[in-house]
């Protein structure tokens, strides 16, 4: 089903970046079997291109690996090390949009999502939240987005069992972006 720009209240075709200040970039992993635990990013950067023919937009955006925030520093540095992201080695996460499409009553967002040097596609859930001017004179786009990766599959293999089953880091991640932009003058 095509997209028509014009079913998406105030839509705005431009070249949005995205503000750090207001965007959350963030994950939940099974933690023990029992609980989740949640972290975020909090360096990266984005651009977003809302086209004329909202089937043509594209995303892109980089995180850097280190700005990785779980709420506690002895396991932030035990992601960055070896046994997870390898952060000297892979120091950024990428993501490049390949497609965008209609689904149900959102969208979705096909892309390449690089991690730990190994590539694969992924599809993010997508709401568009709204399009205003803000008070200082510019204009803002807000949008949240779901998805859900193995870690397993960009080579991030660490197994550290449990005594009596289950695994201390589960497989897999849920995506979590809730996103607003600044379009460019």
């Amino acid at each position: 089903m095509a997209i028509d720009a014009k079913a998406v209240e105030g839509y705005i075709p431009g070249t949005w970046k995205l503000d750090p200040v207001h965007t959350d970039i963030s994950f939940t992993v099974r933690h023990m079997m029992v609980s989740k635990v949640r972290g975020k990013f909090t360096d990266f950067e984005g651009t977003i291109v809302t086209a004329e023919n909202p089937e043509e937009s594209t995303v892109s955006f980089e995180a850097k690996m280190n700005s990785i925030d779980t709420g506690n520093p002895d396991r932030d540095n035990h992601l960055r090390s070896q046994d997870f992201f390898e952060a000297e080695k892979y120091p950024t996460m990428t993501f490049k949009s390949t497609g965008v499409k209609k689904a149900g009553d959102g969208f979705a967002l096909d892309g390449d999502l690089t991690i730990h040097g190994v590539t694969k596609p992924v599809t993010l859930a997508f709401d568009v939240n709204g399009f205003a001017k803000d008070p200082y004179g510019g204009t803002r786009a807000g949008f949240s987005a779901t998805g859900e990766i193995n870690r397993k599959d960009f080579d991030i293999s660490i197994s550290m069992p449990m005594d009596g089953g289950g695994v201390v880091v589960g497989d897999k991640i849920n995506i979590h972006l809730e996103v607003e932009a600044i379009l460019e003058s």
